[in-house]
């Protein structure tokens, strides 16, 4: 029977490691353990479980840190997880079948990351809800599916390559060998980790992805995860667009980096050339939830909102009931005069996703659009009890009230703004002219 070691690196993990060691534990020959610098009980779990521990140097480097790991391992496979994973119990009868087959030198096996709403996506990976009945995850309403090769041969030539999202999966191709999919599930329980950790984490992935940018520069996949986290996590559309246009450069048949190229070209507002770009995804990669509803998003900039509500209707099919794509789709519906079934759209939308503030701000854009400030002012009222707060949220309903010569309540709306954002300059102006005489200025 082949071997297998299960072979990590960790730092600081005494408290997610044992719940991961005890999923593996009955399945691996042995477990290696690769300290980057505990200083809390990381190690004495570790040991606790029959590890073989040994330090390393961390050096801002994955691949480097999972290859000095990999350099201790002595069995025929290899199996890698992280602190905050577990294996799935289906891996007790797919494990050793994998392990005695010839056809693969690697496998794709897929990842479960929880999250904490149906309505969110890590890059181009749509939500799915959570029926997977994992019991450790069960507080989770969907996770985020997507695969990478996480069992494989131990062989010279097969090593991990890529500072930060590093894998071993282009060597096996350059070594000639084959890969497959597993058949058991690997569960993430800490990607869905709280603001505080995940600002911490997106900035230290973010620093190594530009190194591996600087010392890589030909790689398209790193200057597309480069413009990604540009794109989602520091909302610099620029840098984004750069990034994306150099990873269609080095491979211009990258369908994912068209795809982020159109969307970022339509977020700064060159609509006709976004649908340029996301045309020419489509024809690299076929029809998407993103790619369509990135395609209503450009046609509804363009004003053509026939075309808009076909593409969000499209999207749609990909992800059914997913209130933002809805909300988009009721507004196209307003503005080509379906004006009870837009508003409906909108109005379930907010209900199914009442903390979107963009989708709260595009029932309070139609009914404003159709003169209907009393249900504006209502939208936008609603807004600020359920949604999380911005300046620019208590302006909007200030100004819908004071349209409707309820300029005392329009005071009220910016001296709640003004507790919350006292040094915002517009508020302070705005409530300072609201609470002289009345005079006919917009807010």
């Amino acid at each position: 029977m082949p071997t297998v070691a299960l072979s990590m690196i960790v730092r600081d993990e005494e408290s997610s490691l044992p719940a991961c060691l005890e999923s593996v534990k009955d399945l691996v020959d042995e477990i290696l353990i690769a300290d980057t610098g505990s200083k809390d009980g990381t190690l004495k779990v570790a040991r606790r479980y029959g590890a073989r521990c040994v330090s390393i140097p961390w050096e801002d480097d994955f691949a480097r840190a999972r290859n000095r790991a990999l350099e201790e391992v002595r069995t025929d496979w290899v199996l890698y997880i992280d602190a905050d994973e577990q294996l799935d119990e289906k891996a007790k009868l797919a494990l050793p079948r994998l392990l005695k087959s010839s056809a693969a030198d690697g496998y794709f096996v897929p990842e479960f990351d929880y999250v904490w709403s149906l309505n969110v996506k890590v890059w181009d990976f749509p939500t799915k809800p959570n029926q997977t009945g994992f019991a450790p995850a069960k507080r989770f309403p969907g996770y985020v599916e997507h695969a990478a090769v996480r069992l494989f041969r131990r062989r010279p030539g097969i090593y991990f390559v890529g500072r930060v999202h590093e894998s071993v999966h282009p060597r096996i191709l350059q070594t000639g060998g084959v890969m497959r999919k597993a058949d058991f599930p690997i569960h993430h329980i800490g990607f869905a980790c709280d603001g505080e950790i995940r600002i911490r984490k997106n900035l230290f992935y973010f620093q190594l992805l530009q190194k591996k940018v600087q010392e890589t520069p030909s790689d398209a996949q790193a200057h597309l995860q480069l413009g990604l986290s540009y794109f989602d996590n520091y909302r610099n559309f620029e840098a984004a667009l750069n990034c994306f246009v150099e990873a269609c450069r080095l491979h211009p048949r990258f369908g994912t980096a068209w795809l982020y190229q159109g969307l970022t070209l339509r977020t700064l507002g060159h609509p006709a050339e976004s649908l340029q770009a996301l045309q020419r995804a489509k024809s690299l990669c076929g029809h998407s939830a993103d790619l369509a509803e990135g395609e209503g998003d450009a046609y509804y900039d363009l004003q053509d909102y026939d075309a808009a509500r076909r593409s969000y209707k499209r999207a749609l099919t990909y992800r059914n009931r997913w209130p933002a794509i809805e909300s988009k789709l009721g507004l196209a519906e307003v503005r080509l005069g379906r004006t009870r079934a837009g508003l409906e759209r909108l109005s379930r939308a907010v209900q199914e996703e009442p903390l979107n503030g963009d989708i709260h701000d595009r029932l309070i854009q139609a009914c404003v659009w159709l003169d209907l400030l009393e249900e504006a002012a209502h939208a936008a009222d609603h807004k600020l009890s359920v949604a999380p707060p911005d300046p620019q949220s208590f302006l909007r309903a200030a100004s819908i009230h004071a349209r409707l010569e309820q300029r005392e309540t329009a005071a009220q709306i910016l001296r709640a703004g003004l507790c919350l954002f006292p040094h915002v300059e517009r508020l302070q102006r705005c409530f300072l002219e609201l609470a002289g005489p009345p005079s006919k200025s917009a807010i």
